[in-house]
């Protein structure tokens, strides 16, 4: 049986979010894990709006991404089609919807400042978003994965789709790393997620 959607966010956020779902036309779906996004939104031909949210996200984030589709599909219906995806209509969007949300009884004191900072320019990725990714991150249940920055120089890991790199030095923000079967050099964020190979 599928779990209702209020289930996946802080029980303090639910009114809101019940609030803000009363919308005809916008349908919401929760998604298995896609590797290569949190989550999305896109006009059906029928006229209708979906947003897909991964069903693996811990609450936090996956009201925060929640939002941030919800987000797109405000910014379409006040903007129109033609406005870039994470451009200046998207933002201000995002930032007026996610203001209540911004609380202590929604989310931890500990990322309260960092969501604070994060959405006074909010970008197309909370993961791109060092330090709120890695604060994010400390709500995920456990799992077996090591981040970039925790792997040892010249150590291999390897990434969901199962390439196989080797760390090397850290530039300004991000890591180099080296694709061991091509030679070829990678840029890694420091809170990318990847599996240590002994």
């Amino acid at each position: 049986m599928e779990r209702p959607l209020l289930n996946f966010i802080p029980t303090a956020s639910q009114p809101l979010v019940t609030e803000l779902l009363a919308i005809d036309n916008l349908i919401v779906k929760v998604k298995n894990e896609r590797k290569t996004r949190h989550g999305d939104y896109r006009e059906l031909p029928n006229g209708k709006h979906q947003i897909t949210v991964n069903s693996n996200l811990n609450s936090y984030r996956f009201l925060i991404t929640l939002i941030h589709e919800i987000a797109h599909f405000e910014a379409y219906r006040k903007y129109g089609r033609f406005i870039k995806p994470h451009g200046k209509e998207w933002k201000q969007t995002f930032q007026h919807l996610m203001l209540p949300f911004l609380h202590p009884e929604i989310f931890p004191s500990e990322l309260l400042p960092l969501l604070a900072k994060h959405f006074k320019n909010p970008k197309a990725s909370s993961d791109t978003d060092t330090e709120l990714s890695f604060a994010l991150k400390q709500f995920n249940e456990d799992n077996d994965k090591t981040y970039v920055f925790e792997v040892p120089l010249d150590k291999t890991f390897k990434i969901h789709n199962g390439r196989v790199f080797k760390k090397g030095n850290k530039r300004r923000k991000r890591y180099e790393c080296m694709e061991v079967t091509t030679s070829k050099l990678y840029l890694f964020n420091p809170n990318a997620e990847v599996e240590l190979i002994d």
